[in-house]
């Protein structure tokens, strides 16, 4: 028997949570290796990576997509 699984939405996360789940699952350093931009791998911080991420789409699906990956 086929089990369906709902699909898995973003649906009232905020980027900021998404963040930090990620980093205490992966780490910073992980998470450049992951996704390799600068806010991840160099002095990287929560706000510094809000600022790029909600500045840049593509950056922001992939963290998206690792965070759901993640769960």
């Amino acid at each position: 028997m086929n089990e369906q699984h709902p699909p898995r939405t973003l649906n009232g996360i905020t980027l900021e949570k998404i963040l930090e789940q990620l980093v205490a699952h992966y780490g910073w350093d992980k998470m450049g290796q992951l996704i390799d931009i600068n806010c991840f791998t160099s002095d990287p911080s929560i706000k510094s990576s809000l600022k790029f991420l909600r500045k840049t789409p593509w950056a922001r699906a992939r963290v998206e997509e690792l965070f759901l990956n993640m769960q």
